[in-house]
């Protein structure tokens, strides 16, 4: 009795390739080519929210709601970085307190790790990661900020690398034209 001979999966694999298969392969390396070369420069981030130390946490939420800003970045006299109170921050330290007697000094997360503008995004992604954070500072040499990268700011660099991918359509299809109608 002779063994079975098992499939080659580099047949099968070969059966199903086809150009979809070819523009995966070159999305991903696209994909990969960008990771490791683009910088935190390219991505669109805002302008930061900077307070110092001695604001009260209520002048921080009214200022994060007119923003619309997920973080406030604290600084010194001299403009540079002392720290971060984000809004899971804000919620999970000033809770118990009164916001309006209650300084950013005592929620904030004091010297927090800053990404600078010539970083990679793939170490921007690998800090986030590391830090559980969705938002981290962005510092020029003297360490003041000049920006405020998060998870969202990612979000939309991926999705201005891939949109047809982002958008979930098939290779060939088109998109719809925001005057064009769905369905019936």
């Amino acid at each position: 009795m002779t063994p079975r001979s098992r499939p080659d999966p580099r047949g099968a694999t070969a059966e199903y390739h086809d150009e979809y298969s070819e523009t995966l392969g070159a999305e991903f390396r696209k994909l990969q080519d960008a990771f490791l070369s683009d910088t935190v420069s390219v991505l669109t981030t805002r302008e930061p929210i900077r307070l110092p130390q001695t604001a009260s946490v209520a002048e921080a939420l009214e200022t994060m709601l007119t923003e619309d800003q997920a973080a406030v970045i604290v600084v010194d006299e001299s403009g540079r970085l002392t720290g971060i109170a984000t809004d899971r921050d804000l919620l999970k330290r000033a809770a118990d307190r009164d916001s309006t007697k209650s300084t950013l000094g005592a929620v904030m997360t004091p010297d927090p790790e800053a990404l600078r503008p010539d970083d990679r995004i793939c170490y921007a992604l690998n800090r986030m990661m590391a830090m559980s954070c969705r938002t981290v500072p962005l510092v020029d040499d003297e360490r003041r900020p000049v920006g405020l990268v998060t998870v969202d700011d990612v979000a939309k660099w991926l999705a201005a690398l891939f949109p047809e991918a982002i958008l979930n359509l098939r290779p060939g299809d088109r998109l719809k034209q925001p005057t064009e109608r769905d369905g019936g």
